[in-house]
């Protein structure tokens, strides 16, 4: 969930929330599933999520289209390990990727999820937030005495996400601890696993944001990904310098298919 909506970090010198034009950018197509099980893959929404990742998959040398089965198929790959009493699902993302896991290892036969996210805290940063009655203290009360645990999300960018649980760990537990996650940036992931063992499937090597940068697909179409205090959260259609610097070579193209799947996905907003 780390990068559903990616700003600068403080120490990056740029801008509060805006964005470079990375070297490469990683679309997680979360799409083309939502749009079959609200739509139907023959529909009109249907035809215009894949003219949306053929567009975004165009530009060969930068953008890659990352599919969740290749991206489970390298964490799987990367295992076995035995069944872990409970596993930690950040976010309904989280819990979505423990079940897919699970699905093809029998890894995570408990999941519970955080119920987590972070929101834009208005100065260029972000924080992370409850969503739920319950702080993330609160939420981690009683796990002490577990053989083992998982902790599963679903991106790790900047790490803040995966970072915060961990350390919110009691120190033996978090020793007994294993963290995974799809896709990351490499050092972010590297930080990470000096506090415990993270297996990622999709490693990016490179500075966040300049040399590489994640976002999901759904993120573009529905306003779900930018989420700030107080106000209704946004889509990355309603911050078009963003689409502008992924996308420059076919920029406008993408924000018209992305505003017309909008339309009719969420047509009592798009309308």
């Amino acid at each position: 969930m780390d990068a559903e909506g990616p700003a600068a970090p403080a120490d990056q010198g740029h801008a509060p929330y805006t964005q470079p034009t990375p070297r490469h950018l990683y679309v997680h197509d979360d799409l083309s599933e939502l749009v079959r099980a609200r739509a139907g893959p023959d529909s009109e929404a249907g035809r215009l999520a894949r003219a949306l990742l053929d567009l975004m998959a165009a530009d060969r040398e930068r953008v890659r289209v990352l599919t969740l089965d290749e991206q489970v198929a390298s964490v799987v790959a990367q295992g076995p390990h035995a069944p872990f009493p409970l596993a930690l699902g950040i976010g309904r993302a989280g819990v979505r990727v423990a079940g897919a896991l699970h699905a093809r290892t029998g890894w995570f036969p408990a999941v519970r999820e955080l119920l987590l996210t972070r929101e834009e805290d208005g100065h260029g940063a972000y924080r992370l937030i409850a969503t739920g009655p319950a702080t993330l203290a609160e939420q981690l009360d009683g796990l002490g005495a577990l053989p083992s645990l998982a902790v599963v999300d679903d991106t790790v960018f900047s790490g803040l996400t995966l970072g915060s649980v961990l350390e919110a760990l009691p120190r033996p537990l978090r020793a007994r601890t294993h963290a995974f996650c799809l896709r990351g940036v490499a050092e972010s992931v590297a930080r990470l696993a000096r506090r415990c063992p993270v297996t990622v499937g999709v490693a990016a090597p490179g500075r966040i944001l300049d040399d590489v940068s994640f976002i999901n697909a759904s993120g573009l179409v529905l306003r779900v990904a930018i989420r700030r205090p107080g106000r209704p959260p946004l889509g990355f259609l309603d911050r078009p310098e963003w689409i502008r610097a992924w996308f420059p070579r076919n920029a406008d193209a993408v924000l018209d298919l992305c505003r017309r799947l909008n339309a009719l996905l969420e047509p009592a907003v798009g309308a």
